[in-house]
């Protein structure tokens, strides 16, 4: 990829790149990591952090001082409280060395779910780019509940890249790449390049990566979804050497990763936030083979209600909805025009005004 086509860059550390091998915060690493960061900035490309650890500096802080039982969510809470003082405070002290300042985003998957908070975020971390400031976004684990929380960072950092127009995505891990076989094997090969479409599944495990939330099936997919929408994803080891994250842009041949060659796709801002909502739909349109064809063509098409043939769930005007066939074939994400009474009355009738507007609607 042409470097001076990269304006803005998304890089997302994930746990076991800031902590040792015991769990504990590694303060010399993280400091690496601005420093790495730092010369990014210095060649004019804006930089968005989204950083796990949180949880890992409450860890290392309280683990002595815990005395009764907490269950996974109330120890999340307590960890994230205490920890993203800690964290944010490295990052402001280390960032502060070289000139720099941080301002920190706490978000949650419901932040996500509609338009208007949507684009508040994006208003949000715009102007802290456009004031020269480093927006370090993680998600707010105070509040988040297990049927609400990201699946992991991997996810919030697909999501924040394609919101903010990113160029480039920069998945952080403790593994080299994609391996072509297991990584612990001596004779396996991390596979440089992922070309749009191709299927890697086989390759990957699923295991999680240590001491985060995530693994390797996690960041294929989100690194697959990203590169679909246009924006180049490398998936690096941040913990072995830090000098990686200038050396994805700047010297590529002196390093191993996995990058995803993206596709030429131009979506606009609102079709962009809605093939990332698919865990936010209200309810199904099913719609019938005609229309199903008519959708997937290279003209803009949009759903009528006389190929509609079911409706499913409760939502309002504005809601999202899944577009599924009439096999039950998930076939993409849009807003409703209409509340599911309305549309479950004209389905299937001539002369109404589309129940989802081509400008609305993603197809996978």
């Amino acid at each position: 990829m042409d470097i001076h086509n990269i304006r803005r860059i998304a890089i997302k550390i994930g746990s076991n790149v800031l902590s040792n091998d015991d769990g504990s915060i590694n303060r010399h690493h993280i400091y690496e990591i601005v420093r790495e960061i730092a010369k990014i900035r210095e060649s004019g490309i804006e930089v968005i952090l989204i950083s796990s650890g949180a949880v890992a500096c409450g860890r290392d802080t309280i683990r002595e001082h815990v005395v009764r039982k907490l269950d996974s969510v109330q120890q999340r809470q307590l960890y994230s409280a205490v920890g993203q003082i800690t964290l944010m405070n490295l990052y402001s002290q280390f960032f502060e060395d070289y000139g720099l300042q941080v301002g920190q985003v706490l978000t949650t998957k419901e932040n996500f779910k509609t338009r208007t908070l949507y684009l508040n975020q994006k208003s949000c971390i715009s102007t802290m780019l456009e004031n020269g400031i480093i927006p370090i976004v993680n998600e707010n684990d105070t509040v988040s509940i297990t049927e609400l929380m990201f699946t992991d960072n991997d996810e919030l950092s697909g999501l924040i890249a394609t919101m903010m127009d990113v160029q480039m995505l920069l998945i952080l891990s403790n593994v080299d790449g994609i391996f072509k076989g297991d990584p612990g094997d001596r004779g396996s090969e991390v596979i440089r390049e992922v070309e749009p479409g191709a299927d890697l599944t086989g390759y990957i495990s699923s295991g999680k990566s240590g001491f985060g939330r995530g693994g390797m099936v996690t960041k294929y997919n989100i690194a697959a979804k990203v590169a679909r929408e246009g924006i180049t994803v490398v998936i690096a080891n941040g913990k072995k050497d830090a000098s990686i994250i200038t050396g994805v842009l700047f010297t590529p041949d002196q390093y191993t990763f996995t990058r995803f060659i993206p596709q030429q796709h131009n979506l606009s801002g609102v079709k962009k936030w809605i093939a990332h909502s698919n865990g936010f739909a209200k309810g199904s349109i099913y719609i019938n083979a005609n229309t199903a064809k008519a959708i997937s063509g290279e003209r803009a098409t949009s759903i009528l209600p006389v190929g509609v043939t079911k409706v499913e769930g409760e939502f309002e005007k504005d809601d999202l909805v899944m577009v599924l066939s009439e096999d039950g074939e998930n076939l993409g994400m849009g807003r409703s025009a209409y509340s599911s009474v309305k549309a479950a009355q004209i389905a299937g009738k001539h002369g109404c005004r589309p129940i989802i507007h081509y400008d609305y609607l993603f197809l996978y």
